[in-house]
């Protein structure tokens, strides 16, 4: 039996059918890809809200150090994580933090605590020693995050005045009520951390001003001092679902 044999399609015409599979590919792919993710950071309004330093070179009269800031460890991660009921969370893949929030606190923090008290923030740098120190740390106990409701802050801490006994130990809860978009979330975390931050702005230069004595007869070490009252606690706004 004899069998016809077909022209050969033209060279032309395959490499068609070949670049428009491949650019068919292509936007299948594109169609796929994940969407961009956005960053965000507690920082720039913290800082933005406290007193402009001076120029001036001085020396402060007294440093702090603020220690790294634990968080809980559900929303320990980049990305941004919020509530969706009491009990259930949802992580965002697309949303995240510019880096962990513990350090997005911390980081915040420093730079507005030492622009309140126009100081130096000396954690893990060589300081004078007849220098009084005050050391920050914080626990933050609840971080939530309410899409078009609030942002929560609950936060232990404590303010210690290095080289002596006296520390005080403090707790504030702010919540923030915030309009819808992860940008209004963001901002009212700020709000909630400029809140805090203030507070423990108070603590600290009530600790600088308490009276010292001296169980050596020295001038430093052996230091004690009456440590003074928490200072009021920020106003909180009352919100549904925390």
């Amino acid at each position: 039996m004899m069998f016809a044999r077909l022209p050969r399609p033209p060279r032309a015409l395959v490499r068609g059918v070949v670049y428009a599979g491949a650019l068919a590919a292509a936007v299948v792919l594109a169609a796929c890809a994940s969407p961009p993710s956005r960053f965000y950071t507690l920082g720039a309004d913290a800082a933005a809200s406290a007193a402009p330093v001076s120029a001036s070179t001085a020396a402060p009269t007294w440093l702090i150090e603020v220690a790294p800031i634990d968080v809980p460890p559900q929303v320990a991660k980049n990305q941004l994580v919020v509530q969706t009921g009491p009990t259930q969370v949802k992580v965002l893949e697309e949303e995240r933090w510019a880096s962990l929030p513990g350090d997005e606190i911390r980081r915040a923090l420093s730079t507005s605590l030492t622009q309140q008290l126009r100081t130096i923030d000396v954690y893990g740098t060589a300081h004078p020693d007849a220098t009084p120190v005050y050391r920050v740390s914080m626990n933050v106990q609840r971080f939530e995050s309410w899409p078009g409701s609030h942002a929560l802050m609950d936060a232990v801490w404590s303010v210690r005045a290095v080289r002596s006994n006296a520390v005080m130990t403090c707790r504030s809860v702010v919540s923030e009520p915030v309009g819808g978009g992860y940008d209004a979330l963001v901002e009212g975390h700020r709000r909630a951390l400029a809140q805090i931050s203030a507070q423990i702005a108070s603590a600290v230069q009530a600790m600088a001003a308490a009276p010292r004595s001296t169980t050596d007869g020295s001038s430093g070490k052996g230091a004690s001092a009456v440590v003074p009252a928490c200072p009021s606690a920020p106003a909180t706004t009352a919100a549904a679902g925390g």
